[in-house]
């Protein structure tokens, strides 16, 4: 039941005849878990928590960047560094204290997934990655739980409800995730900061309409929104019976990275291949924006066109590929590796903040 504090909160939805009391009281008692608390998870969250979604899971395992600020309208100066996850929790709070928030400051894994999913009527994904979004589809294909899907890029974005009264899922648009150095991520390509906005407000609408069971799901429609043109088309998607076999979950990380295949060189063995004047070709994956100084002669190529500049790589020679912290070098040699012949490529370890510290000793 509503408290006459609640009733007065939450007037203009009560008026709707397509929403009422009953649709308000299904809105308190629903549970809803967002995964990703940044560009898509802000106005998300704002917008769920006005309504009055009785209990919210914020699922983020992020810190808040100078760059977030532009587009993550949850946050300010004042929250850099901090759990994006608690950060939000603490100021929904105040916008609604009729919500209930579970907090999940936790990276979302194969082996977390089905238990922190379960607790959930609705699932919103409002990450930035494929791994990520294909773990949280396989997941709610297991557990039966309608997916309520965005994306945006640039001034584009995209919307559907998967997995909804067995509809089309993820696998159905996408059977296997493209390798990620093929598409390009908004930190490669950049995104107008109202993108989020558009397509975070427009998944809160459809979770408020599932829960109230109002109007025509975007079930198997993927809305297209092109901002800059201000276009908007529906692609009809078709159910792929297979989409249905999935019993258990993978290990999704292997999409991007696989440590296994790459060979790695610490700071100190490349410090002894320069010294022994070996030759070596050291590209710098890092963006112009990373000014972390490096002492060694690269060459740049970001790594969001390593795709585009494969035949600039040696064949011949070894090739150490470095980055701030070795984790861009590892996604970039995985993706090498598997488009070409490559056997002489190396990630530095650790990346250039260990080959600065160890300069320092």
């Amino acid at each position: 039941m509503l408290s006459e504090k609640e009733i007065r909160r939450y007037s203009r939805h009560i008026r709707m005849v397509e929403i009422g009391e009953k649709g308000q009281e299904k809105l308190k008692q629903a549970k809803v878990l967002v995964v990703g608390a940044g560009g898509l998870g802000c106005p998300i969250l704002q917008y769920l928590t006005a309504a009055g979604v009785g209990t919210i899971g914020i699922l983020d395992y992020d810190t808040v960047d100078e760059s977030n600020l532009q587009r993550q309208i949850l946050f300010t100066p004042e929250d850099i560094d901090k759990p994006k996850a608690l950060v939000a929790k603490e100021k929904l709070s105040k916008q609604n204290p009729f919500v209930n928030f579970n907090i999940h400051f936790l990276k979302l894994t194969k082996k977390n997934a089905l238990d922190i999913f379960n607790d959930y009527d609705i699932i919103v994904e409002g990450s930035d990655n494929f791994p990520t979004r294909y773990l949280t589809n396989d997941a709610c294909v297991i557990l039966k739980k309608p997916l309520v899907y965005g994306a945006i890029e640039k001034f584009y974005g995209q919307i559907t409800v998967f997995n909804y009264l067995n509809g089309p899922t993820l696998r159905c648009l996408a059977p296997e995730p493209p390798d990620p150095l093929e598409i390009p991520s908004c930190s490669d390509v950049g995104v107008m900061g109202v993108m989020p906005g558009i397509i975070g407000t427009m998944q809160a609408c459809e979770v408020i309409k599932i829960i109230t069971g109002v109007g025509n799901v975007l079930n198997g429609r993927l809305l297209l929104v092109d901002a800059l043109n201000f276009n908007f088309d529906t692609i009809e998607l078709e159910k792929n019976p297979d989409s249905d076999t999935i019993t258990e979950l993978k290990d999704y990380t292997d999409f991007c990275t696989n440590e296994t295949t790459v060979k790695k060189i610490s700071a100190k063995e490349l410090r002894n291949l320069l010294d022994c004047k070996e030759k070596i070709v050291i590209i710098d994956l890092r963006d112009e924006d990373d000014t972390e100084n490096f002492s060694i002669a690269t060459d740049n190529i970001p790594l969001g066109e390593i795709s585009k500049n494969i035949h600039k790589i040696p064949i011949d020679i070894k090739v150490v590929f470095a980055c701030r912290y070795g984790i861009k070098s590892l996604s970039a040699i995985n993706y090498l590796q598997k488009k070409s012949d490559f056997t002489n490529l190396y990630s530095l370890e650790n990346g250039i903040a260990e080959w600065n510290a160890t300069l320092e000793k």
